[in-house]
């Protein structure tokens, strides 16, 4: 594999901090490397976040991504999408949700703007808002194939309690799913 830059934004409490966590982590089990780098204002709800992660075979002597190299981004928050995704390299990959992001005609021409409703998911389809994180999880590792299935799944299930390890192995499925049916729509 090479060297996979990717970007979540949202804002605090939406679990985007997690979802990095889980790329990095999931890198360094595997014997490669993975640094996530957040940033977040001091506001601990509500407040724009953004967490880039880095993924690679060799060891990462930057810790932040360099804007114009990030390949891949996923927004669930309009203020953060329009403050990060100039990082995003051009033709590069955005997933949004649609009922929070709202990119312009510019950006579309710009870069591949997917629409997948990530929080409705989370809420309606797995019953658990909180599971939006894994949905975008799944997401985002469908559309860069950045790490083996099995063990981004065995990662995730070690950082979240036991009590919710069906929820979100269902939000990880559900997620997976919307992106896969994201790729063929991409397709033709």
């Amino acid at each position: 594999m090479s060297r996979i830059v990717m970007r979540f934004t949202g804002v605090g409490g939406q679990g985007v901090l997690l979802a990095g966590e889980i790329f990095a982590a999931a890198k360094i089990k595997m014997g490669g490397y993975g640094i996530k780098t957040a940033t977040y204002t001091s506001q601990v709800r509500g407040g724009p976040t953004v967490v880039d992660i880095q993924l690679d075979n060799k060891e990462i002597y930057y810790p932040y991504a360099i804007d114009g190299q990030i390949d891949f981004m996923l927004s669930v928050a309009d203020k953060s999408y329009q403050l990060f995704k100039d990082g995003v390299r051009e033709g590069g990959i955005i997933v949004i949700d649609p009922n929070l992001v709202y990119p312009t005609e510019e950006d579309h021409q710009k870069w591949k703007i997917i629409e997948i409703p990530i929080i409705t998911i989370a809420k309606e389809e797995v019953g658990n808002v909180i599971t939006q994180s894994v949905v975008a999880l799944a997401i985002a590792n469908t559309f860069t194939n950045a790490i083996p299935e099995n063990i981004l799944l065995e990662t995730m299930l070690s950082k979240v309690p036991a009590k919710v390890h069906e929820a979100n192995k269902k939000a990880f499925e559900l997620g997976k799913k919307y992106a896969l049916q994201a790729l063929e729509e991409m397709k033709k």
